[in-house]
C-alpha cells in the first residue's frame, strides 16, 4: 500500500523557531489524517528517538530527519535528510559544525543591531532560543516582539497593516541579507560536503524549497547536485507559487528526482502556514525515496 498523506518538512520546538513539541506534532498529524510526517529541525536531531515513540503510540509513522543549513554557489541552501541515523558520527559532525557557526553568526548579528540603536541583548536571544542556536528570522522575531521596538522609527514599517504576518522575514531581508547593515558572512558547512557525508548518515537527501528567494535553484544546480547524490526535491512547499510548483515538477521529472511535499510548518513565526496546509504529499514519495536509498 502506498496511499496516505505525508509531510516531510515539519519543525518542532527543538528548532530555534518552532513552537510545538514533537508529541504535539504527532497529535496534529493524527487529527489531520496524515499517515506519515517527518520532523526536520534546523541542524539538530534532538527530536529523536522520542518522536518515534510518540508516532508509534499514535499510529503515525515518524520519519527521522533534519534540515541542514548549507552553502552552495554563494547561496544558502537547505537540505532535508529523511531516514537519517541520528546516532551516526557523520550527523554529530554536521550538528557540531552548525552549532558553532550559527552561534558565532548570531552573536555578531546582535552586536550589529545594537550598534544601530535597536533594542536587543544576547541574553534575551539565548533565553528565547533555548533549544538551538538562533536563526536570523528568530532574532528578528525577538526584536519585533519587544514593546519598545514599536517606538523605534526605523522599525515602524514592520507594524503596518499587511506586514504583520511576514514582518520577521521583511526584517531579515532588510537587515541580514548580503549588503545590508547587519549582514554577517555565513560560515555554514558546504552543501557538497554534506552530500559527500550522506552515505554515513543513512539518509535520502532531498533539497528543500528550491525556489525560495534566498536559494533560487537552477537546472544547472540540480544537475550537479544529482551527480553528487541528491535523490529528491521538495516541489510542493509553502515557499512556492503555483508557477514554481510547475517549474520544479517538470525539472524533477526531467532529472529523475523524487518530487516531495513539505509544509515547512513552524507555528507563530509562520502564521500563514497551518499544519496540514499542504496536502499534495502522498506515501508513494516515501516508498520511492526508500527504494532509491537502498540502491
Amino acid at each position: 500500500m502506498n496511499d496516505g498523506l505525508i509531510d516531510l518538512h515539519i519543525h518542532s520546538n527543538l528548532s530555534c523557531d518552532g513552537d510545538f513539541s514533537p508529541e504535539d506534532l504527532v497529535g496534529f498529524a493524527r487529527e489531520k489524517g496524515f499517515r506519515a510526517i517527518s520532523i526536520a529541525d534546523h541542524d539538530t536531531v534532538g527530536a529523536y528517538p522520542a518522536a518515534l515513540e510518540y508516532g508509534r503510540d499514535a499510529g503515525v509513522e515518524v520519519i527521522p530527519s533534519m534540515e541542514v543549513t548549507t552553502l552552495f554557489s554563494g547561496r544558502e541552501f537547505h537540505l532535508l535528510l529523511p531516514f537519517v541515523d541520528w546516532t551516526s558520527p557523520a550527523v554529530a559532525s554536521i550538528v557540531g559544525h552548525m552549532t558553532r557557526t550559527r552561534l558565532d553568526e548570531a552573536r555578531e548579528r546582535v552586536k550589529l543591531l545594537q550598534g544601530m540603536g535597536i533594542s536587543i541583548t544576547w541574553d534575551e536571544v539565548v533565553k528565547k532560543s533555548p533549544a538551538a542556536p538562533p536563526l536570523g528570522v528568530k532574532i528578528a522575531q525577538i526584536v519585533l516582539e519587544k514593546p519598545e521596538s514599536r517606538e523605534n522609527p526605523v522599525l515602524g514599517q514592520y507594524y503596518l497593516n499587511g506586514n504583520d504576518l511576514y514582518a520577521p522575514y521583511f526584517f531579515y531581508r532588510d537587515f541580514f541579507m548580503e549588503g545590508r547593515l547587519a549582514y554577517v558572512p555565513k560560515k555554514h558547512i558546504g552543501l557538497l560536503e554534506v552530500l559527500s557525508m550522506v552515505p554515513g548518515t543513512g539518509a535520502a537527501p532531498v533539497l528543500s524549497h528550491p525556489g525560495a528567494y534566498f536559494q533560487q535553484t537552477t537546472r544547472d544546480d540540480l544537475v550537479l547536485l544529482k551527480e553528487k547524490g541528491l535523490l529528491g526535491m521538495e516541489v510542493f512547499t509553502s515557499y512556492h507559487s503555483p508557477e514554481q510548483v510547475g517549474v520544479y515538477s517538470r525539472l524533477a521529472e526531467e532529472l529523475d528526482l523524487v518530487p516531495t511535499a513539505g509544509s515547512d510548518f513552524h507555528g507563530k513565526i509562520k502564521p500563514h502556514v497551518a499544519f496540514g496546509s499542504r496536502r499534495e504529499g502522498h506515501y508513494w514519495m516515501v516508498e520511492e525515496l526508500k527504494k532509491r536509498n537502498a540502491n
